[in-house]
Parts: C-alpha cells; sequence; structure tokens
C-alpha cells in the first residue's frame, strides 16, 4: 500500500449536456481551473452507443492487456465516482468507474473509451489541494497507475 494526504479545496458543481463526452468535459474543466487532482460522484444518463471497458479480455493475467469494450445498446441510467490526478505531462486524466443500468440488466466500467450523456448527468468535483500525487504510466501493464 502507498499512501499520501491532501486537503479539500474547491467544490464544482457541473452539469453535462446532451451530447457531451463525460471524461473529455472533466479534463477540460480541470485544466481550464488548474485543479490538480480530485475526487468526483456523477449521476445521470449515457446515451447509446456509450462504451464501458469491463475488464481484460480473456483470463485477466496476460500481457499486454487487452481491454473488454462493452457499447450500450440503449440509454442508460448511470452513477459513477472517480478520481482525477495529472499525468507525467501535467494533463489532468480521470479514472472513473461508472455502473450503467436498463431495465433488468446493470453493466459496470471505466468509461476511458468514451461515454456520452443523454440528455443530461449531473457530476460533483472536490478539488484536492496540497498532494504530490500523479498518474504514471506503467511499462508492464500499461495502466496509469496512481503515485500517490
Amino acid at each position: 500500500m502507498k499512501y499520501s494526504e491532501a486537503k479539500q479545496g474547491r467544490v464544482f458543481v457541473i452539469r453535462l449536456e446532451d451530447g457531451d463526452v463525460v471524461h473529455e468535459c472533466v479534463e477540460h474543466l480541470a485544466h481550464e481551473k488548474n485543479v490538480q487532482s480530485g475526487a468526483l460522484i456523477i449521476l445521470g444518463a449515457a446515451e447509446i452507443g456509450s462504451q464501458l471497458v469491463v475488464g481484460p479480455q480473456g483470463e485477466g493475467r496476460t500481457i499486454p492487456i487487452e481491454p473488454n469494450v462493452q457499447i450500450l445498446d440503449g440509454v442508460h441510467d448511470v452513477t459513477g465516482t472517480g478520481t482525477l490526478f495529472r499525468n507525467e505531462d501535467g494533463e489532468p486524466k480521470l479514472h472513473l468507474h461508472m455502473a450503467a443500468g436498463r431495465a433488468d440488466q446493470t453493466l459496470t466500467g471505466c468509461i476511458q473509451k468514451g461515454v456520452k450523456v443523454w440528455r443530461t448527468m449531473e457530476v460533483v468535483l472536490f478539488e484536492l489541494k496540497d498532494t504530490s500525487a500523479l498518474r504514471k504510466l506503467d511499462s508492464e501493464t500499461g495502466f496509469h497507475l496512481l503515485e500517490p
């Protein structure tokens, strides 16, 4: 286990609108408002065709890791939680997992491949201050791992 401490900074209340791509909008706001790191919650609805990474292909222990991407086949209600930290180039990168439900089915995964808003999504972004944490590329997995 690795950890560091942080203090809470600003809180952003955000409404994403129809057709917005979630990670692009949040990362853009973080860049514009100079948010170095944060935690967030989100709820609303995702558009048909949105993509979730729902784990690795195959058994999961093979290298390179190939993502298992699922495409939403209809509008889904969603809720999610995530973190935002700068990468080694200083760019804000969102890591958010979302549960997407429709009727009696739920799919949960990472939004990195692109989730589009259907009508509206609400986001609360809690800025974290006084932390040196950042995301670094791990050459073995290809993941941008959090380095506290």
